[in-house]
C-alpha cells in the first residue's frame, strides 16, 4: 500500500503503509512560475532549479504504485495532475469513504476537508505549519488505518465503500 500527495506539479511526495517516504521531490516547472506563495508552501526558486523534469517524475510515480494499493485524500487530484489512471479497485480514498461522511453528517457528494477529517477522527490538527506534502499523505493513511478492517470488510463482501469521484476525472480510474 502506498499513500500519496500532490498538490501540483511542483511537488510529489509518496510513503509506504507505515508512512516512510518512498518518494518526496519536487518538480521542475516547464513554465515560469508567477508566485511561488512561498508563505503557504515555502517553495522559493532554488528548490526548482535542480529537480527533476516532470516525465522523470511521472515515470517514477508509475513504477512506484504500479499494481499496489493507492491510499490517500482526493486521489483523482494526485492522478491528473500526473497523468496517471489507476484501477479503482485498489484505491482507498478517505475523502470519498461514506463512513466518514455519515459520521460528519455531511451530504453524500460534499467533499469534507482533509484538516477536518483528521480533527474529528484522529483528534490532532494538520497544516500548522503550511502545506506539508508528507505530513498529509501520513494524515491521508493514518485515517484509512483507522477504519482499515471495516473498509476492507465492505470490498470483500463485493460492495464499494466510497462515492464516486467527480465525473470529470473518470479518466483516471481503470
Amino acid at each position: 500500500m502506498l499513500t500519496s500527495s500532490s498538490l501540483s506539479r511542483r511537488r510529489v511526495t509518496l510513503t509506504d503503509y507505515r508512512g516512510g517516504v518512498l518518494l518526496d521531490t519536487y518538480v521542475r516547472p516547464t513554465q515560469p512560475v508567477c508566485d511561488y506563495r512561498t508563505a503557504e508552501t515555502g517553495l522559493q526558486p532554488h528548490h526548482l532549479a535542480e529537480a527533476p523534469v516532470f516525465i522523470d517524475v511521472q515515470g517514477r510515480v508509475a513504477s512506484i504504485i504500479k499494481d499496489k494499493i493507492l491510499v490517500g485524500y482526493a486521489l483523482w487530484e494526485f492522478l491528473s495532475v500526473m497523468g496517471l489512471s489507476h484501477p479503482a479497485i485498489k484505491t482507498r480514498d478517505t475523502a470519498l469513504f461514506m463512513s466518514f461522511r455519515r459520521t460528519l453528517g455531511g451530504k453524500p457528494n460534499a467533499i469534507i476537508p482533509l484538516p477536518t477529517l483528521v480533527k474529528h477522527f484522529m483528534r490532532r490538527d494538520i497544516g500548522q505549519n503550511g502545506d506539508v506534502p508528507v505530513e498529509r499523505a501520513r494524515a491521508a493513511l493514518d485515517l484509512f488505518r483507522s477504519c482499515e478492517q471495516t473498509w476492507e470488510g465492505i470490498i470483500a463482501t463485493g460492495a464499494w465503500p466510497c462515492a464516486l469521484p467527480p465525473a470529470e476525472y473518470r479518466q483516471c480510474f481503470t
